[in-house]
Protein backbone atom coordinates (compact mmCIF):
# COMPACT_ATOMS: atom_id res chain seq x y z
CA UNK A 1 0.00 0.00 0.00
CA UNK A 2 2.53 2.42 1.20
CA UNK A 3 4.66 1.66 -2.07
CA UNK A 4 1.77 2.41 -4.30
CA UNK A 5 1.12 6.10 -2.37
CA UNK A 6 5.14 6.77 -3.20
CA UNK A 7 4.92 5.56 -7.18
CA UNK A 8 1.53 7.41 -7.27
CA UNK A 9 3.18 10.54 -5.98
CA UNK A 10 6.48 10.14 -7.86
CA UNK A 11 4.01 10.06 -10.95
CA UNK A 12 2.26 13.35 -9.89
CA UNK A 13 5.29 15.35 -9.93
CA UNK A 14 6.95 14.21 -13.20
CA UNK A 15 3.53 14.99 -14.69
CA UNK A 16 3.53 18.50 -13.19
CA UNK A 17 7.32 19.18 -14.26
CA UNK A 18 6.17 18.17 -17.63
CA UNK A 19 3.63 19.99 -17.83
CA UNK A 20 5.28 23.25 -16.96
CA UNK A 21 8.33 22.43 -19.63
CA UNK A 22 5.68 21.90 -22.15
CA UNK A 23 4.26 25.27 -21.71
CA UNK A 24 7.48 27.06 -21.33
CA UNK A 25 8.34 25.39 -24.69
CA UNK A 26 5.05 27.31 -26.22
CA UNK A 27 4.94 30.13 -24.21
CA UNK A 28 8.77 30.81 -25.86
CA UNK A 29 8.26 29.66 -28.93
CA UNK A 30 4.68 29.62 -29.98
CA UNK A 31 2.33 32.31 -28.19
CA UNK A 32 1.41 34.49 -30.86
CA UNK A 33 0.89 37.02 -28.35
CA UNK A 34 4.92 37.42 -28.20
CA UNK A 35 5.26 38.26 -31.83
CA UNK A 36 7.31 41.37 -32.34
CA UNK A 37 5.44 44.94 -33.15
CA UNK A 38 7.57 45.50 -36.46
CA UNK A 39 6.67 48.52 -38.79
CA UNK A 40 2.96 49.40 -39.88
CA UNK A 41 2.05 48.13 -43.27
CA UNK A 42 -1.67 48.48 -44.15
CA UNK A 43 -4.77 48.13 -42.62
CA UNK A 44 -7.95 47.58 -43.75
CA UNK A 45 -11.90 47.47 -42.21
CA UNK A 46 -14.84 45.04 -41.88
CA UNK A 47 -17.86 46.25 -44.49
CA UNK A 48 -19.93 46.12 -41.02
CA UNK A 49 -17.03 48.40 -39.05
CA UNK A 50 -16.48 45.49 -36.24
CA UNK A 51 -13.09 44.43 -37.47
CA UNK A 52 -9.79 46.09 -38.64
CA UNK A 53 -7.03 44.17 -39.39
CA UNK A 54 -3.49 45.63 -39.54
CA UNK A 55 -0.38 44.64 -40.97
CA UNK A 56 3.43 45.27 -39.72
CA UNK A 57 6.22 44.06 -41.24
CA UNK A 58 8.97 42.82 -38.97
CA UNK A 59 12.31 43.05 -39.73
CA UNK A 60 15.84 41.72 -38.12
CA UNK A 61 19.05 41.30 -38.96
CA UNK A 62 19.20 37.66 -38.25
CA UNK A 63 16.29 36.21 -40.09
CA UNK A 64 13.96 37.09 -42.79
CA UNK A 65 11.19 39.36 -42.88
CA UNK A 66 7.84 38.53 -42.00
CA UNK A 67 4.45 39.83 -41.31
CA UNK A 68 2.13 39.86 -38.37
CA UNK A 69 -1.57 40.72 -38.48
CA UNK A 70 -3.50 42.14 -35.57
CA UNK A 71 -7.13 42.31 -35.26
CA UNK A 72 -8.88 44.92 -33.89
CA UNK A 73 -11.79 44.58 -32.03
CA UNK A 74 -13.95 48.12 -32.18
CA UNK A 75 -16.96 47.15 -30.28
CA UNK A 76 -14.32 46.37 -27.59
CA UNK A 77 -13.28 49.56 -27.53
CA UNK A 78 -9.64 48.84 -29.56
CA UNK A 79 -8.90 45.43 -28.27
CA UNK A 80 -6.32 43.71 -30.40
CA UNK A 81 -5.33 39.83 -31.24
CA UNK A 82 -2.49 38.74 -33.42
CA UNK A 83 -4.05 36.54 -35.51
CA UNK A 84 -1.87 36.31 -39.11
CA UNK A 85 1.84 35.58 -38.51
CA UNK A 86 3.73 34.49 -41.80
CA UNK A 87 7.29 33.83 -42.13
CA UNK A 88 9.74 35.46 -45.54
CA UNK A 89 7.13 38.15 -46.29
CA UNK A 90 7.35 41.84 -46.70
CA UNK A 91 4.32 43.40 -47.50
CA UNK A 92 0.21 42.70 -46.92
CA UNK A 93 -2.66 42.19 -49.01
CA UNK A 94 -5.96 42.50 -47.56
CA UNK A 95 -9.50 41.97 -48.48
CA UNK A 96 -12.33 41.30 -46.79
CA UNK A 97 -14.74 38.76 -48.47
CA UNK A 98 -17.70 39.26 -45.90
CA UNK A 99 -18.02 40.79 -42.38
CA UNK A 100 -16.19 37.83 -40.75
CA UNK A 101 -14.24 36.52 -43.88
CA UNK A 102 -10.57 37.88 -44.60
CA UNK A 103 -8.04 37.19 -46.86
CA UNK A 104 -4.05 38.02 -46.08
CA UNK A 105 -1.74 37.22 -48.92
CA UNK A 106 -3.72 34.57 -49.57
CA UNK A 107 -5.03 33.06 -46.27
CA UNK A 108 -8.38 32.96 -45.57
CA UNK A 109 -9.50 33.44 -41.79
CA UNK A 110 -12.86 34.05 -40.50
CA UNK A 111 -12.61 36.31 -37.98
CA UNK A 112 -12.68 36.81 -34.56
CA UNK A 113 -11.67 32.80 -34.19
CA UNK A 114 -9.01 31.65 -36.96
CA UNK A 115 -5.32 32.06 -36.86
CA UNK A 116 -2.82 31.80 -39.15
CA UNK A 117 0.49 30.67 -38.11
CA UNK A 118 3.23 29.54 -40.74
CA UNK A 119 5.17 27.23 -37.43
CA UNK A 120 2.02 25.46 -36.90
CA UNK A 121 1.08 24.47 -40.80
Amino acid sequence: MKRNKVISIVLIVLLSIMGVISYGIYWAFFDMNRLPSGEYLTEATSPDGKYTVRAYVSSTSLSADAVRGELVFHEKKGKTKNIYWNYRESHATIEWLDHQTVVINGHKLHVPGDKYDFRRE
